[in-house]
């Protein structure tokens, strides 16, 4: 299907784009961008293999890819100090901006269309993710020029985790089949539990919602530096003046 294939050339793209972000910036070493990029390419094929079994209909399945990536930055941040330095290297304006492809939202407008996705579920995910992605290069050029501890830089970062947080709460309480089903509305979110849009919730989602939290870990320690008189790190403010 024509959609199924925009879909997986925008996912696809999108996935690249992140990974060549985190890549160029947190890590320095050639070994450890072809260790992340090992990873990744591992990830995605357990996925597509489990979508391929149908096993992201089971709803433990899905929150488990959903999870585990949070699990394993969380873990991993407080058991190695340089993996911690790694993740908070990446520039805050670089990250805000990254979300730009969040505008590919409207993909889930499409498949309302499209009768394959039903509910309040794609209009939360899709608006919700166009209004993210639309404001997030302004938003980037605010964080370098002034600081991610900036007001409007706070409300954007707290608005797109929202965005993300409430989606998934609509779309496993709006799988059809799920014992979490809260809403029934015909097809639900049924098309994110196949290829290619399973790899929102498995990879997309929760890679942006750890960038919100390195946002937000951010912007804590600016606020923490300009009370004790310290000027904030140099990096976190010369990224997407390049852009």
């Amino acid at each position: 299907m024509l959609l199924d294939f925009a879909g997986t050339l925008g996912i696809g793209a999108t996935v690249a784009l992140l990974l060549v972000g985190v890549a160029s910036t947190a890590l320095t070493r050639l070994e450890h961008r072809l260790a992340l990029a090992g990873i990744a390419g591992a990830w995605v094929a357990l996925v597509a293999a489990i979508v391929a079994k149908g096993g992201l209909s089971l709803i433990a399945v899905l929150v488990g890819l959903f999870v585990l990536p949070f699990l394993t930055v969380v873990i991993l941040s407080a058991s190695l100090p340089a993996f911690r330095s790694a993740i908070l290297r990446i520039p805050v304006p670089l990250i805000i901006g990254l979300n730009t492809s969040r505008v590919l939202g409207v993909m889930f407008l499409f498949l309302v269309v499209a009768g394959r996705l039903g509910g309040p579920f794609p209009f939360s995910a899709g608006i919700g993710d166009i209004i993210t992605g639309l404001f997030a290069l302004q938003v980037a050029r605010l964080a370098a020029s002034k600081s991610a501890n900036h007001p409007r830089v706070l409300l954007w970062n707290a608005f797109g985790a929202l965005d993300l947080i409430v989606a998934v709460s609509l779309a496993v309480t709006s799988q059809p089949g799920s014992p979490l089903q809260l809403i029934h509305a015909g097809v639900g979110s049924a098309a994110i539990t196949t290829a290619p849009w399973a790899m929102i919730p498995a990879f997309l989602v929760p890679f942006y919602l750890i960038g919100h939290g390195i946002v937000f870990v951010q912007a804590r320690k600016q606020a923490l530096s300009a009370s004790h008189g310290v000027e904030p790190a140099p990096r976190l403010a010369t990224v997407v003046s390049t852009a």
